[in-house]
């Protein structure tokens, strides 16, 4: 097909559950291409000599390579590329903000719509779970060792790569189920929790082993990991999940959640199911969600489907400024989500029992841009207004959890207690790597994963000799 006629095929949309449907249960919204939509998306791109797609990429895909594939109707083709760098992409192909890595470099995104990459990732990876065995060759064993700790996305994908390598892989996860944030902080309806866990027993096949219910930095240390237990190398994936605060009066009150307890409550807990839960969300009929990423998103369309209504996001910038993917905030809009957009919460207000009853929040305009780039917001003197809530749901970001690294002599950390490391991501003490937002600082799955990809090269090479790491 000549690029000419490429150009003609419009972007295949997305099927989606009914807008009014969904906002009442927990099955997934995006359904998933059909063959044939899927087939015609991938007659979009334009076989570019020069990919610029791939250079968006964190962990490296050969996107037109794909993309092609599927064009051709090879599917077991289009999966051998796509497993090949990646270990998780039935998540990917579902989370990853494609649209500002991957599809924004798309030649086609110049003058219109990009490639749908991400929902023929999602397509592919589905494909091969359900119509394929895993073809994994195990490799021969290097007799080297290695602890990975957390089980989120960049652990799993630095233990899906050295196990390839045919190093012994044991990934140590603090809760009760692996997964990390794949699996406690993201709703059913974006990511399934089955399609989670079809991953990661890909990775238990090919001999990475978890041991749930350890917590690095209490039940053991990084130091009795490597001189006690014996593991050559240890990769720190463990996260950024210390949840932060506003700091503003009567954050105290009962009905104040972080997003961190709130979504690890629905999501790992079954508090979406009250006669089943032990640790049950308390029952509100106006929910206030704080903030303007993808967690806020999460959690303030979870209280829609927990029956709040109304379910209300306060922001304190504009849409344009909201950090959220713009497929999320499109959902939540036509889900019943209200936005009060440039306001800011400055009191939690309580009743004579302790219960929250509402937020006092304060309008806002934008002034200069501040060190993220975006416009600072200002507070409107009088503009106060309040919000009647019983649940305040706080979702403004997450810090370094100290107790790791409180407990490992000689690991050096930033002023956010964010682990440092150097070019080949190795720690300030030998053998010991990092990656993720342990590292980083919150960010997306797709970039911890490109961290766990990196990680896994340097440590491959530490391992055999090559590098000092």
């Amino acid at each position: 097909m000549k690029p000419a006629e490429r150009m003609k095929i419009p972007r295949q949309p997305m099927p989606e559950q009914d807008a009014v449907a969904r906002s009442g249960n927990f099955k997934e919204v995006n359904q998933g291409y059909a063959a044939e939509t899927a087939c015609t998306e991938a007659n979009r791109c334009l076989e570019c000599k020069k990919a610029k797609c791939v250079d968006g990429c964190p962990v490296g895909i050969d996107i037109p390579g794909f993309v092609g594939a599927v064009s051709a109707g090879d599917l077991n083709k289009a999966a051998d590329i796509l497993l090949a760098e990646n270990v998780l992409p039935g998540i990917t192909g579902r989370v990853c903000p494609q649209e500002t890595q991957c599809e924004e470099l798309c030649i086609r995104a110049k003058k219109e719509t990009p490639v749908g990459v991400g929902y023929l990732e999602r397509y592919v990876a589905d494909w091969a779970r359900e119509h394929r065995k895993d073809l994994f060759e195990p490799p021969t064993p290097t007799g080297k060792t290695v602890a990975v700790v957390g089980s989120g996305p960049a652990g799993l994908t630095c233990a899906g790569d050295l196990a390839k390598k045919g190093h012994k892989v044991t990934i140590f996860e603090a809760l009760h189920v692996p997964g990390g944030v794949l699996m406690y902080g993201i709703p059913e309806f974006r990511l399934p929790k089955v399609i989670v866990q079809a991953e990661i027993d890909t990775l238990r096949n090919r001999g990475v082993e978890i041991a749930t219910d350890v917590i690095v930095g209490q039940t053991y240390t990084i130091p009795e990991l490597m001189n006690e237990e014996g593991f050559d190398a240890v990769f720190i994936a463990n996260g950024a999940g210390l949840p932060m605060f506003q700091n503003i009066p009567g954050e105290n009150f009962k009905g104040v959640y972080s997003s961190n307890e709130f979504l690890t409550r629905v999501n790992l807990m079954g508090a979406y199911d009250p006669a089943m839960a032990d640790t049950p969300i308390i029952p509100a009929k106006q929910i206030v969600v704080v903030g303007g990423g993808n967690t806020a998103m999460d959690a303030v369309r979870i209280s829609k489907r927990l029956g709040a209504d109304p379910a209300t996001l306060v922001y304190r910038r504009s849409r344009a400024e909201m950090p959220a993917r713009v497929e999320e905030i499109k959902h939540a809009e036509e889900e019943g989500v209200i936005m009060h957009l440039l306001c800011n919460p400055i009191e939690v207000l309580g009743d004579e029992d302790g219960w929250v009853r509402g937020a006092v929040c304060q309008k806002m305009e934008l002034g200069e841009p501040d060190n993220s780039g975006r416009r600072r917001p200002v507070p409107i003197e009088g503009s106060e207004f309040e919000i009647p809530c019983q649940v305040f749901i706080i979702a403004i970001g997450t810090k370094a959890n100290p107790l790791l690294t409180q407990t490992t002599p000689g690991l050096k950390t930033n002023r956010w207690g964010n682990i440092e490391i150097d070019d080949n991501n190795m720690t300030s003490i030998p053998g010991v790597f990092a990656g993720g937002d342990i590292v980083r600082g919150a960010a997306t799955v797709i970039l911890a994963m490109g961290d766990g990809k990196e990680s896994a090269v340097s440590m491959h090479k530490y391992l055999v000799g090559e590098t000092g790491g």
